[in-house]
């Protein structure tokens, strides 16, 4: 096999906030937004050094933004070359301006330098560029008419700050992973069809036809019971699985023009009272791991139909669950696109191992979600820790 190199570093307690310059931010995704002057305050991560030379780092947060507060989120990476500049990640608030939100939720696109470049989610290391350094830093923003540096009412509160970072080429030919859960286990996962909502909502993102991330998001926390409820909901306006339809508002990147950015998803289950971070996995046992421990994922895939029997459809790029494994292996999902038939009834797919582990390794390298309440154990992490 080749090297599969992953490492989760992640910060939850004693973030230490010092004061920052105030600055004027117009959200240009409204019309006619005037300049606001907001106060910051900043956190930064110690520089971490990483045992391998790193192609991509993914990052992730939880957090609470009170009305009128957000976050900027930045990240650097180190190497022969020395540092890169502080690249943004994220503008984010848990809300939008039509709500309760301070400015529209988005990444920033086109920032792209000699040794790599923001791809939506990620910071990724040209080919030749890898990094062995990195940090991060978040700063939250209040309107400068709520208080001052060291102590306003309003500030974001930030409970988790985490990135993966890592190095993974997998052959085409590589060697299926062998099956860890013998008689298999299944977890109870209410099913939900992103089908349903074809046609519905188009100003984001077309609608249901690309929700497949909230959607998959959506089944996890109804798996733990913190779903919104249907008066959260109601502004919806319809009883079909409104939910869904308010995880898609909550999670839209307005510049990606998409619902699956993969950390806004999880900072979103943040707001829900989940611990939720991306990282990625080396293999099906490692899903296995969180099964056995009740904890179903949400994974990344591309394929073609011929690629993976029983989906039906191609992808360029698609999220799923993992909610089981058969007794021989064989990996169960709730998948959103439902075989393309608009039924919750059509959401459970069982997909075949070694199809199913290539086109979720080879393709999009074993990017996973991780949400459970702080109440849930993991379970125990390998030497080379990928979570936490």
């Amino acid at each position: 096999m080749t090297e599969r190199h992953v490492t989760l570093t992640l910060w939850e307690q004693d973030l230490a906030w010092s004061p920052t310059d105030p600055v004027a931010y117009a959200d240009v995704h409204v019309d006619g937004a005037p300049e606001m002057a907001y106060l910051g305050r900043r956190w930064e991560s110690p520089v971490v050094s990483s045992a391998f030379a790193a192609t991509e780092l993914i990052p992730s947060w939880n957090a609470r933004t009170p009305a009128g507060s957000w976050l900027l989120v930045e990240a650097r990476v180190g190497g022969a070359d020395g540092w890169t500049p502080w690249v943004v990640m994220a503008r984010w608030t848990e809300g939008d301006p039509e709500g309760d939100g301070s400015i529209t939720r988005t990444t920033v696109p086109d920032q792209k330098h000699e040794v790599g470049h923001v791809a939506t989610d990620s910071f990724v290391a040209s080919a030749l560029h890898p990094f062995t350094q990195w940090q991060l830093r978040l700063t939250g923003f209040v309107p400068a008419r709520e208080g001052d540096a060291g102590s306003a009412p309003g500030w974001p509160e930030v409970t988790l700050v985490a990135a993966a970072v890592s190095a993974m080429e997998i052959e085409p030919g590589e060697p299926t992973s062998r099956p860890a859960l013998p008689g298999g286990c299944e977890i109870a996962v209410p099913p939900l069809s992103q089908r349903r909502h074809v046609d519905t909502f188009p100003e984001w993102d077309n609608g249901g036809q690309s929700w497949c991330s909230p959607t998959s998001t959506t089944m996890l926390l109804a798996h733990w019971g913190v779903a919104p409820d249907a008066d959260e909901s109601a502004w919806v306006g319809h009883d079909i699985d409104p939910a869904v339809v308010h995880a898609v508002r909550r999670v839209f990147d307005r510049d990606y023009g998409a619902a699956g950015n993969w950390a806004f998803n999880t900072a979103y289950a943040g707001t829900r009272g989940l611990r939720a971070y991306v990282t990625r996995l080396r293999d099906l046992t490692e899903a296995e791991a969180f099964v056995a421990a009740g904890v179903p994922l949400v994974v990344s895939v591309s394929f073609t139909a011929d690629e993976l029997d029983g989906a039906g459809y191609d992808t360029r790029g698609h999220l799923l669950t993992i909610i089981g494994f058969t007794e021989d292996g064989d990996v169960v999902s709730n998948d959103p696109n439902s075989h393309q038939i608009a039924s919750n009834e059509q959401v459970r797919a069982v997909f075949r191992r070694d199809q199913f582990e290539r086109v979720w390794l080879g393709r999009d390298g074993g990017l996973a979600y991780v949400m459970h309440p702080r109440d849930v154990p993991l379970p125990p992490a390998p030497l080379e820790a990928n979570w936490s």
